[in-house]
């Protein structure tokens, strides 16, 4: 008996019309992204999931979100993306190779969620480029690159200090969302207001002034949680919101809809009067950049502007 096993059969084309899917959660949205009919996009996900064998996508009355597979299976499919996009970009590249190493700080929240695959892009173009990112808080940022200590760094906008003395590039604006446990009470809801998050026990992270930036909306909303559970845990987040042990606001460059014993996490929109989580590239105003800096900080805006 023959071994051989028939390849399976979907095109680049279906894997970023689910792509777009997943990152807006409706088909209607990603349909016009991708300047398409619903139905194709439609079309184009049962075909991958019967390619597949495996469901990718609940259907509710609000949007659509992804199965467990189907978030397994989106990890692969932006990787494939990444790498068709960089295959189609490579003999364009110039011929001279670029050579040197930049300094990059940044955050723990940047950094893991953000800024290293970009730097692994980066450098699979440039192999001769060594990119060092030094994991900072927001004040010691900002004082290694006043000092030049590293030549740029990526942080969280909003919470700057000495704002006029940088050069900013806007990268990321992620939206803040409510995340919630799966039969929680406010699980079916389109968006929900703050008073109604209040009613409930809040975990509050407490990375990257954390803190800070939530105390700023829930402030200016005259209102506060009846309870606060605090960590520095990521996946402590994740397991206490899987788990029912209250609810959370978090951007969704974070997000991700399940915990790491698969236990699911829903998302739900907030009102207008939530900002976003703003992420952005600074430099020095009174230091210039090196010929390798300034090709990366180019590169991190191209491909924020991709991401979008």
């Amino acid at each position: 008996m023959s071994d051989f096993i028939s390849p399976l059969r979907f095109t680049l084309r279906q894997l970023q019309y689910f792509d777009a899917v997943a990152r807006t959660g409706q088909i209607s949205l990603a349909a016009t992204e991708m300047h398409v009919t619903q139905s194709t996009v439609t079309s184009a996900i049962a075909e991958l999931e019967r390619a597949l064998d495996a469901p990718l996508l609940e259907r509710h009355r609000s949007g659509v979100v992804l199965t467990y597979a189907g978030h397994l299976f989106l990890q692969q499919a932006q990787t494939v993306l990444a790498a068709a996009h960089d295959a189609a970009r490579q003999p364009f590249k110039a011929l001279q190779e670029l050579e040197g190493e930049v300094r990059i700080a940044a955050s723990y929240t940047v950094l893991g969620y953000f800024l290293v695959p970009l730097i692994a892009k980066f450098q699979k173009n440039y192999p001769k480029v060594q990119v060092i990112p030094v994991e900072l808080d927001r004040q010691q940022i900002e004082q290694a690159v006043l000092a030049n200590e590293v030549e740029m760094a990526v942080v969280i906008t909003s919470n700057l200090q000495e704002r006029k003395r940088f050069h900013e590039i806007g990268l990321v604006q992620s939206p803040r969302q409510l995340w919630v446990a799966q039969g929680h009470p406010l699980e079916g809801q389109t968006q929900v207001s703050l008073e109604q998050v209040a009613q409930y026990p809040y975990i509050l992270i407490s990375i990257d002034e954390g803190e800070v930036n939530a105390v700023r909306y829930w402030q200016a909303a005259g209102i506060n949680p009846s309870t606060f559970i605090k960590t520095s845990s990521m996946e402590a987040v994740r397991e206490m919101v899987a788990l029912n042990f209250g609810v959370t606001i978090l951007s969704n460059m974070v997000y991700r809809p399940w915990s790491l014993e698969g236990k699911r996490i829903h998302a739900i929109r907030l009102p207008a009067s939530v900002p976003p989580m703003e992420v952005g590239l600074i430099t020095s105003k009174e230091h210039t950049l090196s010929s390798v800096a300034e090709r990366f900080a180019a590169y991190l805006s191209m491909s924020a502007k991709q991401m979008s």
